[in-house]
């Protein structure tokens, strides 16, 4: 019998390994310390890959040759704690697709706007016609891509838990948007750790790579003063998109369907990953104003009485949060709150004291939103229930001004993720539709 291949985690990134393994491997075995969704076990069942849920068999798995560790399984856990003992071979999911992909692949990373940007660079080539197709963190993991089929080109939102454990894994383009404190909890709640997992990015390109990054970001900057292998690397700076984004030669200015500064960046990054791959400005044109961004990020989702009612669930830190805030053109109600995440909010008082003219704080517990705030607005109010929140909202917003879900932290204290609580503020809201 061939040598076993373990995967840890049975969600879509570890059953897309799964997949993908049972075609190389053959002998393959999945394990989750929770509890399966239905759907993946009807995958693993069709596929007749073996499973195991709520445990893990340690004696089975410290047999493995090789063991593919989902994204979501934290280096403290018992499992893989007690497979380092015994030197037990531990790779991502990422690791595992690139080493049966030949094509090339764009890996997006960052603190924030990794989703817009990954999304755009795909819908580009998209439009272009191009073999391309869209995964990792975005949705579909790459392993079940490769599963189906290896297309020309493969975009992948890559996050610093998926960059953990590569070996080899390479991208052609690769680009590091910012890097700001997030999931320290996940890096013994050392920053340093989690700019060296955003780095990992980088660290198997070559000569023949592109390395597209953010010139103006303070933790890019000091880890650039260290060498990197990459020859052709492109930092993007404020002037090259601050009054807006031009053609090559600069004779034309493409219009734009997102809004904010940092949504300009966003494009401005991908503008210049299309044009390594090949397309022209007029493709290039073309794809920007027809792109509709992902739900849950700066979501345009009603306009009530002459109020605009815009659903940032996505915004789950800080940073996220400062962004919206930014490119809020008129005065805001901002619904907040949620799972701290040991947040500092001073970045913002600046931008709340100058567009915020009420918080609805949404969570379980919102002392710290509270007093980071008071003296700041006038209007502060709390409630665990979403409804509670839009119709406070409403009422004090009035037509010309805006209604922001910008939360600023994580969603687990009331909502499944993000998606949940965003859809939940969309579905409160078709009840004032008209």
């Amino acid at each position: 019998m061939e040598g076993l291949v373990v995967i840890l985690g049975g969600g879509e990134s570890g059953v897309g390994a799964a997949l993908l393994a049972k075609q190389k491997e053959k002998n393959v075995f999945v394990s989750d310390f929770g509890e399966i969704k239905t759907i993946y076990k009807k995958e693993l069942l069709e596929a007749q890959i073996d499973f195991e849920e709520s445990g893990h068999d340690f004696e089975k798995i410290e047999k493995a040759i090789l063991v593919i560790k989902s994204p979501g399984v934290p280096e403290s856990t018992k499992i893989i704690k007690h497979l380092r003992e015994r030197n037990v071979p531990i790779v991502s999911e990422i690791e595992y697709g690139g080493r049966y992909f030949n094509g090339k692949i764009v890996g997006i990373t960052g603190s924030n706007g990794k989703t817009t940007t990954t999304g755009l660079v795909h819908h580009i080539l998209k439009c272009a016609v191009r073999d391309v197709e869209i995964g990792g963190n975005y949705g579909i993991s790459f392993c079940r891509i490769l599963s189906i089929k290896s297309p020309e080109v493969v975009v992948l939102e890559v996050s610093s838990f998926q960059l953990d454990d590569i070996d080899k894994f390479k991208c052609d383009i690769a680009i590091l948007l910012n890097i700001t404190p997030d999931h320290l909890d996940r890096y013994d709640y050392k920053f340093e750790n989690y700019v060296e997992a955003k780095f990992k990015i980088v660290a198997n390109q070559g000569s023949a790579d592109v390395f597209i990054y953010n010139g103006q970001d303070e933790e890019i900057g000091k880890r650039l003063s260290q060498k990197i292998n990459t020859q052709k690397t492109k930092a993007i700076l404020s002037e090259d998109y601050k009054n807006g984004i031009t053609s090559k030669d600069g004779s034309r200015q493409f219009e734009l369907s997102l809004k904010g500064e940092h949504n300009l960046f966003n494009a401005r990054c991908a503008v210049e990953a299309a044009r390594e791959l090949g397309m022209t400005e007029q493709e290039i044109a073309d794809a920007l104003v027809s792109f509709k961004n992902a739900p849950h990020r700066l979501e345009s989702v009603a306009m009530i009485d002459g109020v605009e009612f815009i659903n940032d669930s996505k915004a789950t830190n800080v940073d996220a949060t400062y962004f919206a805030l930014s490119a809020m053109d008129k005065a805001v109600v901002w619904i907040a709150g949620g799972k701290d995440k040991g947040n500092d909010y001073s970045d913002l008082f600046s931008l709340v004291s100058d567009k915020v003219i009420a918080i609805v704080c949404l969570g379980v517990d919102n002392k710290k939103l509270i007093s980071s705030f008071e003296g700041k607005v006038d209007i502060i109010m709390e409630t665990e229930l979403v409804g509670d929140a839009v119709r406070w909202a409403k009422n004090i917003a009035v037509s010309g001004e805006a209604v922001l879900l910008s939360p600023a932290c994580a969603s687990f204290d009331l909502f499944k993720n993000y998606v949940d609580r965003g859809d939940q503020f969309k579905k409160e809201l078709e009840k004032y539709k008209i």
